[in-house]
């Protein structure tokens, strides 16, 4: 593939995750799994709130997108890396390794804004309890809802087009997926231009939806102690204990993700710190919302119930 302005490569060789012969099929075995953990945990948390007309609320509304972020999310990296240690077939080529690259920023950017969302929705949720349902109207649900999608997808076309224009004079990636810097570097164009977009957009997209998230928390806070119950601060942690332990998770790992690669470390630690933002994080987000959310306790055990009354 030789394309005006675009590449010399038409192939390009993921390197993937380095492991000794005898422990490849212990690692597909356990990739395999996550990943099947994580497709079937966020589905059902999809259809517990498409089934109980109790968790029709904003708040799951945005939760069962943040599931659905989730499953696409792993889906664009996992399968190909399942896909490459089965075969040892490393190979991807120019147009999938781009649109790749685009779908994981995307979902990335989106799962980013939806956090700060959910936030938002917990900060009416608590200090404005009155208001609530007339703030958090539908058409605003949507709006946020469509303005995260937009907003991400602008982002990640952005970086692709000024990825798409770039000449490659290597084609092998030491990386399990199209990952943006490592393309970069194996780039012998000028990629001054995408540095900054990524240092302007990437800062933009990570500092205003986490200070969007403190903020709502801080006032959360302020809330909770002008009036301090044990019964205020029960509700407060039931409500909003499963979405911080998840925003807490999600930028921790993009932390860990960032030093790596900022700071000179290894590149194998680069790499686990990848992988835990993208498999494990979409894999435990399940397992966090079902065991410290008493409403989505409540709706498992409904259709449970009822499964079991139908069995009878």
């Amino acid at each position: 593939m030789r394309r005006k302005n675009q590449s010399t490569v038409s192939v390009f060789i993921l390197q993937g995750l380095l492991f000794q012969a005898e422990q490849q099929n212990m690692f597909f075995a356990l990739f395999l799994g996550m990943y099947l953990t994580t497709v079937l945990g966020n589905l059902l948390i999809i259809l517990l709130i498409r089934l109980d007309p109790r968790l029709h609320t904003p708040m799951y509304f945005f939760l069962s997108h943040l599931a659905l972020m989730d499953v696409s999310f792993s889906s664009v990296t996992v399968p190909k890396m399942l896909m490459n240690m089965q075969t040892r077939d490393q190979s991807i080529p120019y147009a999938a390794c781009v649109t790749q690259t685009f779908f994981f920023l995307f979902l990335g950017c989106t799962d980013n804004l939806l956090l700060a969302v959910m936030a938002y929705d917990r900060y009416v949720a608590i200090c404005h309890p009155l208001h609530y349902s007339i703030i958090m109207r539908e058409e605003l649900c949507l709006c946020l809802l469509a303005g995260s999608w937009l907003l991400s997808c602008a982002i990640a076309l952005t970086h692709t087009l000024l990825l798409s224009q770039l000449s490659f004079c290597d084609d092998i990636i030491p990386h399990f997926f199209c990952d943006l810097d490592a393309l970069l570097k194996l780039s012998c164009s000028d990629t001054s231009l995408n540095e900054l977009a990524i240092f302007t957009l990437g800062s933009a997209f990570l500092i205003l939806p986490l200070s969007g998230i403190l903020v709502s928390y801080g006032c959360i806070g302020v809330s909770i102690l002008r009036v301090p119950s044990t019964r205020g601060i029960c509700k407060a942690l039931s409500t909003c204990g499963s979405h911080l332990s998840v925003v807490s998770l999600f930028y921790g790992t993009m932390m860990a993700v960032y030093f790596s690669s900022s700071s000179g470390q290894s590149h194998d630690k680069d790499i686990i710190a990848s992988v835990i933002y993208t498999v494990v994080t979409p894999m435990l987000n399940p397992f966090i919302y079902s065991l410290k959310n008493r409403d989505m306790n409540l709706a498992l055990g409904n259709i449970f119930s009822n499964s079991n009354l139908l069995a009878k």
